[in-house]
């Protein structure tokens, strides 16, 4: 019988050809479709592997556990003084990583020091980034510094793929976690995504949480305001809020920013602001959340 495991395992090795003797991780493979392959790709790398969550028994799969519960792979990272830790989600699409101090690195972050190096090795398609509009302005702040150009799209990683097959772009993604390095793969592999962050470490020879420090992580708030349907789109007819939005701009001066997106599938509108003082967000975001409720209810 064909190996298909075996196969997607050679072709992960012969994409990274870096010896990982010396590299200690932490694997949290979130009870799900990667508690085989991923251990065994790292082991025949030369990483030194321990593994957590990784016994699927059908119900146990993303429970309290993987990319969106990483709070067991930060104790592990810690206590096994690992060089990182690698969460994927049940379906392995996804990866949230962990420095060696036990924070968390989240897809923002992994994407914006990919791109770093890549460019650095003149590897990155016309020196840009694909993200969505919902990554974190650290990361918009960060790629300027690095002469690195952004493309935004919207959220979901399909229109982040359709973005760089457009266009001939190689890397994008997602804050939570889903990263397409187009060289090697048209979808979000999170196990590939591990390996290549995994093999940015030992090129660069610095520890995961100084590769992570290029990008400042600014507040981010959402608060949702809930409308009569059929005025979601509606909110920018209203001088009100067109005033408030453009008030709480000028207040942010280029260190934040109103991002207001309509729910695809209930009655809401969605506020989300960034900026350098969660509270200061926090008070703005509900303010104008009330106010397009006021409006457009």
């Amino acid at each position: 019988m064909h190996d298909a495991q075996r196969d997607y395992i050679d072709y992960l090795k012969s994409i990274i050809n870096v010896d990982f003797k010396g590299l200690k991780v932490v694997l949290d493979c979130a009870n799900g479709a990667s508690y085989k392959v991923a251990p065994i790709v790292f082991d025949e790398l030369g990483a030194s592997v321990i593994t957590i969550n990784s016994e699927p028994d059908g119900n146990n799969i993303n429970d309290k556990c993987g990319s969106t519960h990483p709070q067991k792979l930060q104790e592990a990272v810690l206590a096994h003084k690992a060089d990182l830790g690698l969460a994927y989600d049940g379906d392995a699409d996804r990866l949230i990583a962990v420095d060696e101090n036990g924070n968390i690195v989240d897809g923002d972050h992994i994407m914006i020091l990919s791109a770093i190096h890549l460019n650095k090795k003149k590897e990155l398609a016309q020196d840009t980034l694909v993200v969505t509009v919902m990554s974190n302005i650290g990361l918009t702040i960060a790629a300027k510094e690095h002469g690195i150009k952004l493309a935004t799209t919207a959220v979901g990683d399909r229109y982040v793929l359709e973005e760089m097959k457009d266009k001939g772009y190689n890397l994008g993604g997602e804050q939570s976690g889903h990263m397409i390095f187009l060289d090697y793969n048209t979808t979000g592999d999170g196990v590939l995504s591990s390996l290549v962050l995994s093999r940015i470490v030992l090129e660069e020879n610095k520890k995961l949480s100084n590769l992570a420090a290029v990008m400042t992580q600014y507040p981010q708030v959402l608060v949702n305001a809930r409308i009569k349907n059929e005025n979601k789109n509606r909110y920018m007819e209203y001088p009100e809020i067109k005033s408030e939005i453009e008030r709480i701009e000028s207040l942010l001066d280029g260190c934040g920013r109103v991002l207001i997106r309509p729910s695809g599938t209930e009655p809401l509108v969605r506020v989300m602001l960034e900026g350098k003082e969660e509270g200061q967000i926090k008070e703005l975001a509900t303010n104008l959340a009330n106010l397009i409720q006021e409006k457009l209810s």
